[in-house]
């Protein structure tokens, strides 16, 4: 109760459901089966999904503590100590030579009116079929 400005005001009721922990385990035991709808289980229950998703995440929370909690703990790796290779008399290998850079040329061949351009690399095959091709069309 409060008393404001001679007005007697009353605290309402807490309107708030308390559930079991027997019945939210339950609840949750269920809905971590495969397959099973938490939307379902929660409407047969008649609480709202969003609860028992934060039933569920609680739940296994508490779970994934002890396992977090040993996991933190100092871990022992075993060590070899081995002696080191002597060194080889053979000196090391050069690197590869880089490859040959085909030259970015241009050529420019002209055959009654018609212009050919040609530009970077093109093996000579291509450039036969090319040359036939407009030596037909005249």
């Amino acid at each position: 109760m409060h008393i404001m400005d001679g007005q007697r005001v009353t605290k309402p009721q807490d309107t708030r459901r308390r559930h079991t922990d027997a019945f939210k385990q339950a609840l949750v035991d269920r809905s971590l089966v495969p397959g099973a709808s938490v939307a379902a289980i929660a409407q047969d229950a008649g609480i709202n999904a969003n609860l028992l998703f934060n039933w569920r995440r609680l739940h296994l929370q508490s779970l994934a503590l002890p396992v977090a909690d040993a996991a933190r703990g100092p871990v022992l790796l075993p060590v070899t100590v081995v002696e080191p290779a002597p060194a080889s008399p053979t000196p090391p290998a050069s690197p590869p030579a880089p490859a040959a850079r085909v030259s970015a040329g241009s050529i420019e061949i002209s055959i009654r009116g018609t212009v050919v351009r040609i530009r970077g690399s093109v093996d000579e095959a291509s450039l036969r079929t090319v040359l036939r091709a407009l030596a037909g069309t005249a």
